[in-house]
């Protein structure tokens, strides 16, 4: 349904979460190098569950490279400072979802390049820094696919 794009993901367990959740949405997960862990990492394994093994998962060397996997897809980047909540936007199916980092996010030489569809964020109270990484593809996954009607779900 959507493509999930973890742009150097740092921490294991967040990538496994999402891992699993690509499995039971149906989408496809791209990791961008370089990734803070070992795809064999226990604590990536663990996360993932048995679910790791029916992601679809896909490692690129860099957002390059991954762009144009993607290419000519629509790819929203997650961010703080995006211009639209999540909500606000109605999704294709195929669009791109991508992420940064969990201890800084997106860059800037990243989220603010032309083949960036647009930048969106998720609505937070004041005075606090971000959310947890694996419930933020969460929550904009699941807003996309209750758009298509939960298409394949049974």
């Amino acid at each position: 349904m959507f493509n999930i794009v973890l742009f150097q993901p740092e921490i294991p367990p967040n990538t496994g979460n999402v891992m699993r959740l690509a499995a039971v949405t149906g989408c496809q997960l791209h990791l961008v190098e370089p990734l803070g862990f070992e795809m064999d990492d226990a604590k990536l394994r663990r996360a993932g569950m048995d679910y790791r093994d029916r992601a679809v998962v896909t490692v690129h060397s860099d957002i390059d490279s991954c762009r144009k996997a993607l290419d000519p897809g629509r790819i929203f980047a997650l961010t703080v400072d995006g211009e639209a909540s999540y909500s606000e936007i109605a999704y294709r199916a195929g669009d791109t979802f991508l992420f940064g980092p969990e201890s800084v996010g997106l860059p800037v030489d990243v989220k603010d390049q032309t083949w960036i569809t647009g930048r969106v964020r998720l609505p937070m109270v004041p005075d606090v820094r971000s959310i947890n990484l694996a419930n933020a593809v969460a929550i904009v996954v699941y807003e996309g696919w209750r758009q298509h009607g939960f298409i394949g779900a049974r």
